[in-house]
């Protein structure tokens, strides 16, 4: 065990601007090696894990804490510190507010979903085929749909999806807005959810923002207003922007890996090991965020790290390890065991799982169906991507379809 934190100049990190869904491939040489001391662009110093076995430690170990980093100049890549609510919590402040919550996701409840989801894909795809070709995938799909979804279940009106929509970039903005801008979306989201609330109290329904209602004023022991609206501002932004930016990356992908559309429309029986092994795959993170600090000192990966001394995980390259999945850098749409890190681990795994796979997985289903003929209406080179936000994505993806089975044009 080697104790380096002194001595170890830090590596700037990110190490390169992210290109496209490429993984920059220093991280195959950082597999090979402990952790590396890395400087974000912000806060201090932070130990960079790479293998999936010290990114899976990092993310389930009590002993590294979320909770920790309040109050302390932690490892990010903006300059302003925001609040991040159930995300800067440990046990058992984190289990209290995820129990309110959790009952929403189940897979039950996620499986009622589905019959909605697939009649909300199919009217957008009809939209889509009515529109072009060239049609934009990410205006008439891949927005709205994950938009609608997360409206319904929280209980939020979906025509102010243009508002709360462009206020949650604020959440997942690193340089794409300037700080004052930020906090100002941030404080709409807030406000509009605290309006939410207040209205659910004098006309509560069948909705998830209507059960925190209640949660909070049967007992506020379990929940406090600012908690309350911190939370469903959260949920809001985090239950679509994500997925949003996921359908069009996971489409991106198989339309550009040779044979992988091709091979799903002759066998849409594998789509559900299909979007795991694309949340495997594709590197949605362009950056590490949310550290966790070592509460005690700790060998992670044969390296101590020292009590108070903060430690961001790239899942983008623990899901390419080598030692986990076979022939990792390879998109097999096959593959059969597969204990990705896509939507995190531990007391943080992210409570939508279940609603992101489900819609991740109609919406292959329903473009398999609908467009087979599926493919691109413009050289790669000409695609607008995101920039200087938490997670990788396109800005527009025009699309084209041929005649096929169930298609029009």
């Amino acid at each position: 065990m080697t104790d380096t934190s002194q001595a170890t100049i830090p590596q700037r990190y990110p190490f390169n601007a992210p290109v496209r869904l490429d993984l920059d491939a220093r991280y195959a040489e950082l597999r090979e090696q402990p952790l590396v001391r890395v400087q974000l662009p912000y806060g201090e110093p932070a130990w960079l894990a790479t293998r999936y076995a010290d990114v899976k430690t990092v993310l389930g170990d009590p002993r590294f804490s979320r909770a920790a980093s309040v109050g302390r100049d932690e490892p990010r890549n903006t300059p302003r510190q925001q609040e991040t609510g159930i995300l800067s919590m440990d046990p058992p402040e984190h289990t209290r507010l995820r129990r309110l919550v959790a009952k929403a996701f189940t897979a039950r409840r996620v499986e009622e979903l589905r019959p909605r989801t697939r009649a909300v894909a199919d009217e957008l795809v009809d939209g889509l085929l009515a529109a072009g070709p060239p049609a934009d995938l990410v205006a008439h799909l891949a927005t709205p749909l994950p938009i609608r979804v997360i409206c319904e279940l929280l209980g939020v009106p979906v025509s102010d999806q243009d508002k709360f929509h462009t206020w949650s970039e604020a959440i997942v903005s690193t340089t794409s807005l300037e700080p004052g801008l930020a906090q100002h979306y941030l404080d709409n989201l807030l406000a509009y959810m605290g309006a939410l609330v207040a209205r659910r109290r004098v006309e509560p329904a069948d909705d998830l923002l209507s059960a925190m209602v209640r949660a909070r004023d049967e007992n506020a022991d379990r929940l406090t207003e600012q908690e309350m609206v911190i939370l469903a501002a959260g949920l809001l932004a985090a239950g679509h922007e994500t997925t949003v930016t996921q359908i069009p990356n996971m489409v991106y992908v198989l339309l550009t890996t040779p044979g992988a559309w091709d091979t799903l429309r002759d066998r849409p029986e594998l789509v559900p090991a299909a979007v795991e092994e694309l949340m495997r795959f594709i590197p949605l993170g362009a950056t590490a965020a949310f550290p966790r600090y070592a509460t005690e000192d700790i060998e992670l990966g044969g390296v101590l790290v020292r009590a108070g001394e903060p430690v961001v995980v790239n899942i983008a390259a623990a899901n390419r390890d080598d030692t986990v999945f076979a022939d990792a850098d390879r998109l097999d749409l096959t593959r059969e065991v597969n204990p990705h890190l896509g939507f995190g681990h531990g007391v943080h795994h992210c409570v939508g799982a279940q609603l992101a796979r489900m819609e991740l997985r109609v919406v292959l289903e329903t473009l398999l169906d609908r467009a087979p003929g599926l493919r691109l209406a413009v050289p790669v080179e000409e695609l607008t991507w995101k920039s200087g936000l938490l997670v990788r994505g396109l800005l527009a993806m025009p699309v084209a379809w041929g005649t096929g089975p169930g298609e029009d044009g």
